[in-house]
């Protein structure tokens, strides 16, 4: 396991989410309207989002499983080596179809949603942050 890459990842990754914590305003209005900080916030949640998959892939490949088909798996493999708990991959396979919806379908994204994770699903990005630096003892 490359710990540095972990590291250097795991820094990236607290980076994006101080940034759309900094950037999150106060009302989902604002951000309904305000597209700089759409950008701004998207961007960094879509970073986020791949940075945890490049750090499960990586931990994936060090071990015995067989590669994930999907990214969401990579979090599904996780937890079953536990390196993350069971409640953690269930969410972190849920901000990977938010990923390929911004990646995607940008047009189609609901700003309503975007506050939310904004103001209550952030935590789950820490929490793999945690048990990651715990298995990797870093």
């Amino acid at each position: 396991m490359d710990k540095i890459l972990i590291e250097q990842k795991l820094e990236s990754l607290r980076r994006c989410i101080v940034r759309v914590i900094d950037k999150t305003p106060e009302q989902q209005e604002i951000l309904a309207k305000d597209v700089d900080l759409q950008d701004v916030i998207v961007l960094n949640i879509s970073r986020a989002v791949q940075l945890c998959v490049d750090i499960a892939s990586h931990l994936v490949a060090q071990s015995n499983e067989r590669a994930p088909a999907t990214m969401g798996e990579s979090f599904s493999i996780l937890a079953k080596l536990k390196i993350i708990d069971d409640d953690t991959a269930l969410k972190l396979r849920k901000t990977v179809g938010f990923r390929n919806l911004a990646v995607h379908n940008y047009d189609e994204i609901n700003w309503a949603i975007v506050y939310s994770i904004c103001k209550k699903d952030l935590p789950v990005f820490q929490s793999f942050a945690k048990m990651v630096m715990q298995y990797c003892r870093l």
